[in-house]
Order: structure tokens, then sequence, then C-alpha cells
């Protein structure tokens, strides 16, 4: 080995854990040496039956640990260590360390799940969480129970809390201290001003620890734009002796390495992105500055894809980049944020699987036959349904099991989206898939992708293109097209609607270029796109705006091809549905795709009682407008039921939230407002109860009175006595109260004019005291009817005296 890492102290421990329980936590800072020392340790230790897989989060990571433990060895790479990743494999027979990207694992595993020929699996720098280590820990833990005790399985982390994991590998934890040397940090005096461009305050800041220090500088900005914008800006600000070397994943591995190694004279200013806090080991570095943002994988609506997107810096990413600083010798960490807001940042950054797209790894679920794997942290549930759907459209799942379509889009290192179009149309679709997957190659053109399939085949200026994005998609689409099948050469919008059946666009009517999705959603453009004229889009990138989101990319198609790629899932829907603009139900036939309607008719003959249906959506929203008799029977039946609960609820909420029951055999011929205002609901109301209850009712709250004259006038039940209303001649002769049920109406006696002249609760009480005030007021009014003086023997009339 060479000089001594402060991991060889806590060696020993970490052997005996693994000799007793096959499994380990190593909890270690960086620095510490575990990426470098752990391997060979149990190589040497001879406790291993096999290959040793040791997992690295990035490519550039992998290819330097793999080339670091062979220098060790006195080797190279390719020998007794080795390494695979996407597009490149350095391995022989004589390979018994094996460095991958995380996903080979689950490659490895899905095809051959005893893992034959492996002894141990190493999760180093399990901290980061990425999608690809919790689902390739999850794979490995369940293997290791079901089919291979006796793989071996060490999870290495720097500054992941240890405890949950621990607990979930049921292993002991193991902790080295490390040896970093102390790391100065400076702030900001205070925050950066609104009006201040990111760029040109990093540069600034830059330029000031270059000015304050000795020794490498190692700068973190969250992607490559930003490094080549820094370092425009720092052009002819840096000391002579200042060589600037970027460091990206993209960036050639020559140029990686540059920025790597140590520089012979002079200083070196490493503008790297997070790839630097990683195992990787960059010479020469003493100072830091933090520019205070990560890029992590979220979950764009916008794509329908995962993508990169920028955020704050967590404490513990600032504390890991910190210490880049101190490990050779002391040194200093230049913040691009104010010690006030350091507070203010996440503890942790949270785990790619709570906020990442879940279509990859609900293909992989899938593939492996089940939902009960161990996560750390489980898949949000919602998320992963929505990934379920968008496969089973893409065909990879049938009532959610995998089919061998999906079997087939699971082997590419694609978003099931892309691999089902490049397995689906064949190598002319590799072009189209490598420009979905990378960044866009013409930033600020509009709209049309078409443009930019143009720009890769060479027909648009070099000057509209950005380069560096240019030669990846190429690159990319080479590499694509090996792996897909041979197949008849289609345009680029059907192959854009095999990846996004769920973003077909149909234009909406009206001026405005608003369009609906065959997913549901609503999209928009500019007026002034040369797109936003076109009927049918295929829409492969937007805002995200969850309301009405910007199209920023899309290809025009027609309707015969749409027709093409989506006719399976194309139906022909029946429907009568309550128009609230409109103010009556619609009965249409139409031809949908998914929330979009290709055509819409009149549905003739639609039966009847599909359209009372619809009519209960009208009458909801229209509210109840009852008769007076109906609004009465009402009221006897709340009368009643005071006193007797076994009588059904007709309040508006109870009545509503039970029209299916009682009002939708009564609804036919009613399909608009005005038919609904005119609606009398009383028959339906009345069904509600039973002969029994209405008996009840009818006897405790009768319907009506039967005056002296065997006339029948309705009784009110609004108030808070049974009331009637009628002519005082109509009453003559009565010489006691009139009762219902033994309750006492409320008497409201009328002029000849049908004018309210007395109520009263006592009839008798009445004729003998007030009537005689009534009767001299009314005969000059009315002289042609009756008005007695004595109204207990007159005879009940509602005659008037003969004219002369």
């Amino acid at each position: 080995m060479n000089d001594a890492l402060p991991i060889d102290d806590v060696m020993p421990e970490l052997i005996a854990a693994v000799r007793a329980r096959g499994c380990a936590v190593l909890q270690a800072p960086p620095g510490a040496g575990k990426t470098t020392r752990v391997p060979l340790a149990l190589l040497d230790a001879g406790i291993v039956q096999g290959k040793i897989v040791m997992l690295e989060p990035r490519r550039l990571a992998a290819r330097a640990a793999a080339e670091r433990l062979a220098q060790q060895l006195g080797e190279t790479a390719g020998e007794t260590v080795g390494y695979r990743m996407r597009g490149e494999t350095k391995v022989s027979g004589a390979t018994k360390i094996e460095v991958v990207t995380e996903g080979i694992l689950t490659r490895m595993i899905q095809s051959d799940p005893e893992l034959s020929g492996i002894g141990a699996v190493i999760f180093d720098e399990f901290h980061e969480r990425s999608l690809n280590a919790d689902l390739g820990l999850a794979l490995t833990l369940e293997v290791r129970e079901a089919l291979r005790p006796d793989l071996v399985l060490m999870v290495m982390s720097a500054t992941l809390d240890a405890g949950p994991v621990a607990e979930l590998v049921n292993a002991p934890v193991v902790t080295s201290q490390g040896r970093a040397f102390a790391v100065e940090p400076r702030w900001l005096d205070r925050p950066l001003r609104k009006d201040v461009r990111f760029d040109q305050a990093a540069a600034d800041l830059v330029a000031q620890a270059v000015t304050e220090t000795q020794g490498g500088v190692l700068v973190f900005l969250p992607g490559e734009g930003e490094i080549r914008r820094v370092q425009a800006r720092l052009d002819g600000r840096l000391p002579s002796d200042c060589s600037i070397r970027p460091l990206f994943g993209a960036l050639p591995f020559a140029q990686q390495r540059a920025a790597i190694a140590s520089v012979s004279s002079g200083r070196k200013v490493v503008l790297a992105t997070s790839i630097a806090e990683t195992s990787l080991t960059i010479e020469d570095i003493r100072v830091v500055v933090d520019c205070g943002k990560s890029r992590r994988a979220r979950f764009d609506p916008g794509s329908g894809m995962s993508r990169l997107i920028t955020e704050r810096v967590t404490r513990a990413e600032a504390t890991q980049r910190a210490g880049r600083a101190g490990r050779v010798a002391e040194g200093v960490a230049y913040k691009l944020w104010s010690k006030g807001e350091d507070g203010a940042l996440a503890a942790f950054p949270p785990a790619e699987i709570e906020a990442a797209d879940l279509t990859g790894l609900a293909v992989e679920l899938a593939v492996w036959g089940g939902d009960g794997l161990p996560f750390l942290t489980p898949p949000p549930e919602h998320a992963l349904s929505e990934a379920r759907v968008l496969l089973t459209a893409l065909g990879a799942l049938k009532d959610g099991r995998i089919t061998t379509h999906g079997r087939a889009l699971a082997k590419l290192p694609l978003h099931p989206r892309l691999a089902h179009m490049l397995v689906t149309g064949g190598k002319a679709a590799a072009p189209l898939a490598a420009l979905l997957s990378e960044r866009d190659i013409l930033q600020g053109a509009p709209s049309d992708l078409s443009l930019r399939i143009k720009a890769l085949s060479g027909e648009i200026g070099a000057h509209q293109i950005h380069k560096g994005a240019l030669a990846r998609v190429k690159q990319e689409a080479k590499r694509l097209a090996k792996l897909a099948p041979n197949a008849p050469e289609q345009p680029s919008e059907i192959y854009a609607a095999m990846a996004y059946p769920d973003r077909i666009a149909l234009r909406r009517a009206g001026d405005e270029p608003r369009y609906v999705l065959s997913g549901g959603n609503g999209a928009h453009m500019d007026s002034a796109d040369p797109l936003a004229g076109q009927r049918l889009l295929v829409v492969t990138d937007t805002d995200g705006n969850p309301r009405e989101a910007k199209i920023r990319a899309a290809l025009t198609i027609s309707e015969a091809d749409m027709r093409d790629v989506a006719g399976t899932t194309i139906t022909t829907v029946n429907s009568c549905a309550w128009s609230k603009r409109d103010g009556k139900v619609l009965a249409r036939t139409q031809e949908r795709l998914g929330a979009i309607k290709l055509s819409d008719t009149a549905w003739k003959n639609a039966p009847a009682d599909e359209i009372a249906h619809a009519m209960l959506d009208g009458v909801r929203m229209l509210g109840f407008k009852f008769t007076a008799a109906a609004e009465r029977f009402r009221a006897r039946v709340a009368l009643v039921r005071a006193v007797d609960p076994s009588l059904p609820d007709m309040s508006d909420t109870a009545l509503m939230e039970t029209l299916n029951d009682w009002l939708l055999p009564y609804l036919n011929g009613t399909h608009s407002t005005a038919q609904w205002k005119a609606h009398d609901t009383l028959q339906a109301l009345r069904a509600i109860l039973t002969w029994d209850q209405m008996q009840r009712v009818d006897s405790q709250a009768p319907a009506q009175f039967t005056t002296p004259l065997g006339r029948h006038t309705p009784i009110g039940y609004s108030g808070d006595a049974p009331e009637i209303t009628l002519r005082i001649q109509e009453m003559f002769g009565t010489t006691q109260h009139p009762t219902v049920a033994g309750r006492p109406l409320r008497v409201t006696f009328l002029s000849p004019g049908q004018k309210p002249i007395q109520t009263t609760m006592d009839v008798p009480g009445f004729w003998a005291t007030s009537y005689v005030d009534v009767r001299k007021d009314m005969r000059g009014r009315y002289p042609r009817h009756p008005w007695p003086e004595d109204p207990t023997q007159a005879d009940p009339t509602l005659r008037a005296k003969p004219r002369k």
C-alpha cells in the first residue's frame, strides 16, 4: 500500500465485521481513503468468494477509482481492477475488482438474480441517494435474503446519517474520523443583490480567492453552462501563472484528466460541477469556492421525464465541498452566500426517489416481479401510479404485468418513452431519441423541433447551434442506432408521437393558440410562433406550468399520421353531459384520443335514462326551486319527523345528496334549465315515503282543511303553527276554533277583496270582540256582502247580494 490513510485505522474493525456478519456500513469523511483502500483490503483478506463489484455514482469517478486501485497494485485498469459503464468496458479474465456505475448493477441483477461469480457488492458514496443506488441496494438485499446469504454487502458514505442504512441492511456501523486539516470558512458580508448576475458574482469571488490565497482553487458550479460563462468572465482577470480547467461529466476524458492531475508549475483553478464532491481526488487543491448551487434530478412535468434542476446547496453538500480544501493542508472555503443565510440551508439533499420521474423504476419493479423491495425511502405511491399509467400506454405493462415489449425497453439505457420510440421506430429514430435526451441544441429558437432535426443533419448554419450539445447528440445518436432494430424510416413526428402518446395536442377553438393534450392537460404557445396555427401537434417539452403550460418544443403532425400511430387507442364515445354554458344536457357522439375530441356530432336517439343522469348534474348546479305545493309537503313531513325520526329527511342538503334515489325516475323529458324551473317535484317527493309513512303524515299533518262550506283549502306548515287563509264569510256559524290532528290552526281572515283583515288563534273570541270593529269598517267597503251582527248565527257563504 501507499502512504497511510485515516481509513487504515479502522480497517481491522471493518474486516472483522464483514467476517462476522457478511455486511457493514462504513461512515468516513471525504479523503479518508475508503474508495481506494476498502476493495483491496477485502481482496487481501480472502473473505470474498468471487468478484468484488463497487458502485460509483458517476462515470468519471468510476474510471478514476479503478485506475487509482490498479495503480496501487502496479497495474493498469483492466487487469486485477477493471471498470464498466455505459458505452465503455475495461475488464479481463483476470479482473477481480470491477468498478461500475450504479445502473450497471441493476442490469446485472435483472439478467442474473443470483449474481453468479460475484462475492461482494460495495455501494460507494451512497449519501448521494441516487435512484439507481436506492434500487440497486433494495435488489441486492432481496437477492441476499432469498438467494445469496453468502454475498458480502458494504455501504460506504461520507455525510449520510448511517443509522437508518445500518438498520435496513442489518449491519454494524464502522466510523472513521478521517484526517482533514482545518478549513477556514469565509462568507459574504451580505446576501447577493438580486440584480447581480450569478456568473458575475461567482467570477468576482473566484478572483478574490486567487488574490487572497495560495494553492489550487476548486470552484463548485451547477453545470456546464455556468462553467463556460464564469470561465469567460475570468478571462484576463487571473495572474498569468493560473490555468483554468473545467471539469464536468460531458467533457472529453483527456480534459477531465487534466483537471484532476497536478500542474507542473503555477496554480490551477478547476471549475467543476458536483462531480468533484465524490470520491474523486483532485490534486493540489487548497482553496474551495462554493457558489451555493447544485443540480439534481427532478421530475420535470414539462418534458415528462427527469431533468436536472438547479437548487440551493444543502449543509451536507457544503460541508463536503469545503472539506476538499483541507485534504493535504489547512485550507480556505469561500461561500457565495452570507453567514446569516447559512442557517437556512436544508440539512441533506432529498433522495432522488422522492422527486424524480419513476417510470424507469416502475419498469424495473415490473421486470423483477414485485413491489415489496426493501427501499430505504419507499417510492411515492402517486408518482409510481402515474408512471405505470404511462407504461401501459407505451405497451410496456398490461394489467400491471411486464410485457415482452416492456422487457425490451428495460434493457435499453434510456427513459422508457425514448426506449419505446427506439424499439418501435428502429435505427432511424435514434437521432430524435438523442435530441430529446440531451439539452436543447438551438436555445432561443422557436418551438418547432424540426429545426433541431435539420441542425443535426447540417441544414442550419453552425452559428445558431450549441456546438458542445450538438457533438454529444451526434455521439449519442450513433450509440443508440447500434442498439435499435431495423425498421422502415418514418417521419420524425410519428416517432415523437410514439414516445409521447399523452402529449398529442389539439388546438382549441378561438383566436389564441391554446391546446388540449391527450393526457388531459392544457398548453399554449406564443401567437407569433410558426406552429401557432397548426391544428395537431406532438408536444415534447413545455415549461411545466400545471395550469396551462407553455409549449417549448413540438412537431406538427397530420391527422392521418396521428391515426396511424394512435389508432388502437382512439375510441368512439357516446356521452350525455350537462353544459353549464348552454344550460342544457348535450348528447354527443365523440371520437376521442385520451382527453382530446377528434370529432363531435349529435347523438341521435340518446337513451332517456342517460339524459336523465346528465340532468342530475344540472340540478346540482342549478339547485332546487320547489312549487308551493311541494314546499308545503316538505314542511308537513318535517313537522311529523320532529316526533317520528323514522321519516326521511327532506332538507335541501339531504335531498341533494340522494338525487339518484328519488329524483332520477321523474326526470324524463326534463333536460334544460327552463324545463327544470317548470318541473313539479311533488310527485317525486311523495314517492320517497312508504304507504304507511304517507298515512302518518296525512293523519298528523293533513294537507287540507275542510271549511264549513265543504271546500278544501290548503294548510300551511312553514310557520310555528299550521295555518289557513280564507274569506271571513266562509267561517260564519263557526262556534269552535278549528284544529287539525289536535293542534289549533292559525286562521287568517280575508276581505271579499282578498286582503287580510284579521289573524286569530281563537275564532269564537274574535266574533265576540274584534268582529264588531271589523264589521263597521267592512260594511261600507263591501256593502253587497253579508256582515251579520251575530256571525255565530249566520250561514257560511261566498255569495254576494245581487245588484239592484
